[in-house]
C-alpha cells in the first residue's frame, strides 16, 4: 500500500529541493551569488537535477544605513514549506554577504512568500524573541493547532520552538520553548557545490511550471503547412514555419523553398522542399565593442558603441551596414572625439541611438576630465545629414532637469535610454551619487519632452537600486537600461555588478498603461537573466540594447568577454519570449533550431490566375 502510494506521488507532483553552494573564485561564483537559494528537480525523489544553470533564484535584499548607502546581504539554510493557503514560504538564516553573521538579524529568521516558486517576495526578518543568532530553523504548518510551527536552534546548539497563527505578522510568534532537535528530509546530489536542504512535493502544474521556467529552452518541433494555396514563387516566400519549444511556446521563421521543380505556367499539386531560416551572429562581433547599439536608419543599419581598444583614439565610431550580419565586416567612422568640443575630453561611454519624431539622436555619457564630472549627454543628427559624418552631427547637450540646470551635480550620470510607451516620452538612467557619500549606481526613470528630449518634463524617480548580491557583487551598481515594449508589458533589462566576469543582466516589468513613474508599477526579478553561466564561453555578459531584424525577430545587441579575462566585445543573438511572454535572452542558435528540423516539406496547389 505504501508502494502504490509512493508511485501515486511521484505520478501527481514533483519533488523539488532548495540548495545553497559553497562559493568559488570571485570571478566564477563569489559568496554574495553561492549564498543564495536554488532549485533542484526531480520526479521520483531520489535523483536532482539543478534549475537555472544551478544558479540562484532567492536573493537577500539588502539594508540601508541613513545616509542611503547599502549593506549586501545574503542567505543561508533556505528551508521550504508549504503555507496555509496553499502558496509557498521560505524562511533562511540573513547573513552578511560574506557569510557572517548579520548583527540586524539576532533572534530573527528571514521570510519570503511564493504563489508559484519562481516569482517570491521578501516579507522581512520573523522576531523569534530571542537574543542569540539563529543558526538553523524550519517551519511547517500545523493544521491541528491552524499555527506556523518554526523550529530553530542558537549558534549554541540549543533549540527552540516557536509559533504563530500569522507568519507574516512578523512581531506575532511566541515566545521560544525549549525544544528537542529537529531533522528535516533532504537529498544527496552530485549538482556542483550543492549544499543540500529540504526537499518538498508540489503538484504537477506548480513543478512542470518551475522546472520549464528555469531550464534552457530548445526548439523540439517545427510545424508548416500540409498544403499551399499558391499561384507565384512569391507567393510561397509568405509561408512560414512555426517553432515550437519545451515550454509550449513558439516562433515564426522564414523557410528557403526549393521550387526549381515548380511549372508556374502549368497549375497542378506539387511536393516542395524547404529549408527553414536562420541568420548567424557568430561570437564576437565587434571586438574591444562594450555597450552596444544597433538601429536602422534610412534603409541602413548603424552600429555604435564604447570604445574599449586603447590603441586608437578615443571617442564615438559609427559601422554603417546594408545588413545586421554585415556590421561585424563594416569599417568605422569617428564623429566625436577629444578634440571637438572644449568640454567634451574623456569617458566615452555608452552611446544609443534613438529616432524622436523624424530624427537621429545619440544618447550618451561623456566627461570635461575628470571621473566625478561624467554626464548624460544628447546629440542631434543636422536634417538631411550623414550619420557617419562628425560634421553632420549638432553640438551635444548635456541633459537638463525641468528647471532648465543640469540634471545633477552630486555625482554623476550616464547609460541613458529612451523609449515611448502609451504616447508617453521616458528616459531611463543610472545615477551614482557621490558626495556626501558614495551610494553607488542607481536607476532612475522620468518623461521628457521630445521636441527638447535633453530636458526632464518632471522630477526623476527612483526605479532600482542594487540590493541583491548578483547586483552588488564587487560593487553597488545597476546600469545600462534599455525597454521592451510589448501588447502586454514594458520589460526593462539593466546590468549590474562589476564589468568583469561577473557582470549580468536583470529586468524590471511593468503592465502595459500603467504609470511607469510610480515604483509600486514594476517589479524586478529576483534573479538575473543573464549571467556569465548562461552560455557557454560568454562571461560577464551584459549591457543590452535591441533590433528588429525586418523579418519579425528582435535581436539582444550585448557585450560579453570571450574568456574571464578577454576583452569586452560585442555579441548578437535572437531574442525569444516564453510561453508567459517573457524575453529569454540566453536561447543560443543550436537551440533556437534544431539542426534536425530545419528541412520540410509542404504540397504546393498551384492555381492560375
Amino acid at each position: 500500500m505504501e508502494n502504490a502510494e509512493a508511485i501515486s506521488l511521484e505520478r501527481n507532483h514533483v519533488y523539488l529541493l532548495c540548495y545553497t553552494r559553497t562559493p568559488l573564485e570571485d570571478d566564477v561564483y563569489s559568496p554574495k551569488l553561492a549564498y543564495s537559494m536554488h532549485l533542484a528537480y526531480s520526479h521520483d525523489g531520489n535523483s536532482y537535477t539543478g534549475l537555472n544553470h544551478n544558479s540562484g533564484v532567492l536573493f537577500a535584499k539588502a539594508t540601508a544605513n541613513d545616509n542611503g548607502t547599502l549593506n549586501a546581504k545574503s542567505l543561508k539554510n533556505p528551508y521550504l514549506f508549504h503555507m496555509a493557503d496553499g502558496t509557498f514560504g521560505v524562511i533562511a538564516e540573513r547573513i552578511e554577504h560574506d557569510g557572517g553573521n548579520d548583527r540586524e538579524s539576532v533572534g530573527c529568521i528571514l521570510l519570503f512568500t511564493s504563489s508559484d516558486l519562481i516569482h517570491y517576495k521578501e516579507i522581512g526578518l520573523i522576531h523569534l524573541k530571542s537574543d542569540s543568532y539563529v543558526s538553523d530553523a524550519i517551519c511547517e504548518y500545523n493544521p491541528r493547532t491552524n499555527h506556523y510551527e518554526i523550529s530553530w536552534c542558537d549558534e549554541s546548539g540549543h533549540f527552540y520552538k516557536n509559533s504563530m497563527p500569522d507568519i507574516t505578522a512578523l512581531d506575532c510568534s511566541s515566545q521560544p520553548e525549549t525544544a528537542s532537535a529537529f531533522v528535516f528530509k533532504t537529498a544527496e546530489t552530485d549538482i556542483e557545490g550543492a549544499v543540500e536542504r529540504n526537499e518538498i512535493h508540489v503538484p504537477n502544474q506548480i513543478g512542470n511550471k518551475v522546472i520549464t521556467k528555469l531550464s534552457a529552452l530548445a526548439n523540439t518541433e517545427i510545424r508548416v503547412p500540409d498544403t499551399v494555396e499558391a499561384s507565384s514563387a512569391s507567393d510561397l516566400e509568405l509561408v512560414r514555419a512555426v517553432a515550437f519549444y519545451n515550454d509550449g511556446s513558439s516562433s515564426m521563421k522564414k523557410v528557403d523553398w526549393d521550387t526549381s521543380h515548380v511549372d508556374w505556367d502549368f497549375a497542378g499539386i506539387y511536393d516542395v522542399k524547404g529549408t527553414v531560416r536562420q541568420d548567424s551572429y557568430s561570437f564576437p562581433t565587434a571586438v574591444n565593442r562594450a555597450d552596444p547599439c544597433v538601429i536602422e536608419w534610412n534603409g541602413k543599419f548603424l552600429f555604435i558603441a564604447t570604445n574599449d581598444d586603447t590603441s586608437i583614439k578615443q571617442g564615438f565610431y559609427v559601422r554603417e551596414s546594408a545588413t545586421i550580419a554585415g556590421i561585424a565586416s563594416a569599417g568605422e567612422s569617428l564623429i566625436l572625439d577629444d578634440d571637438m568640443y572644449p568640454l567634451i575630453k574623456q569617458f566615452f561611454w555608452a552611446p544609443e541611438f534613438h529616432i524622436i519624431g523624424n530624427d537621429l539622436y545619440i544618447f550618451f555619457a561623456v566627461s570635461s576630465g575628470e571621473f566625478g564630472s561624467i554626464h548624460s549627454h544628447v546629440m542631434k543628427l543636422k536634417s538631411g545629414g550623414n550619420p557617419v559624418h562628425a560634421d553632420d552631427w549638432e553640438m551635444p547637450i548635456r541633459m537638463q532637469n525641468k528647471d532648465g540646470d543640469y540634471m545633477y551635480e552630486s555625482g554623476i550620470t550616464l547609460d541613458m535610454t529612451y523609449f515611448v510607451a502609451d504616447g508617453k516620452h521616458f528616459v531611463i538612467w543610472a545615477q551614482r551619487q557621490l558626495s556626501p557619500v558614495d551610494l553607488g549606481s542607481w536607476l532612475y526613470i522620468a518623461n521628457v519632452d521630445p521636441e527638447q528630449p535633453w530636458r526632464l518634463v518632471n522630477d526623476p524617480v527612483l526605479l532600482s537600486k542594487p540590493e541583491y548580491g548578483w547586483a552588488n557583487n564587487h560593487t553597488f551598481v545597476d546600469e545600462g537600461p534599455f525597454a521592451i515594449i510589448t501588447k502586454e508589458n514594458i520589460f526593462v533589462t539593466f546590468s549590474s555588478a562589476l564589468v568583469n566576469a561577473t557582470y549580468c543582466v536583470g529586468m524590471m516589468t511593468a503592465p502595459r498603461g500603467a504609470d511607469l513613474l510610480d515604483t509600486d508599477s514594476w517589479t524586478k526579478s529576483n534573479y538575473p537573466l543573464l549571467t556569465s553561466r548562461s552560455v557557454a564561453g560568454e562571461y560577464g555578459p551584459g549591457h543590452n540594447a535591441y533590433i528588429s531584424d525586418g523579418d519579425g525577430n528582435l535581436l539582444n545587441v550585448y557585450h560579453a568577454r570571450g574568456g574571464l579575462t578577454e576583452p569586452r566585445s560585442t555579441g548578437i543573438r535572437r531574442v525569444h519570449f516564453d510561453i508567459d511572454g517573457c524575453p529569454v535572452l540566453d536561447l543560443t542558435e543550436d537551440a533556437d533550431l534544431n539542426r534536425d528540423l530545419r528541412c520540410v516539406t509542404t504540397k504546393v496547389n498551384l492555381t492560375k490566375k
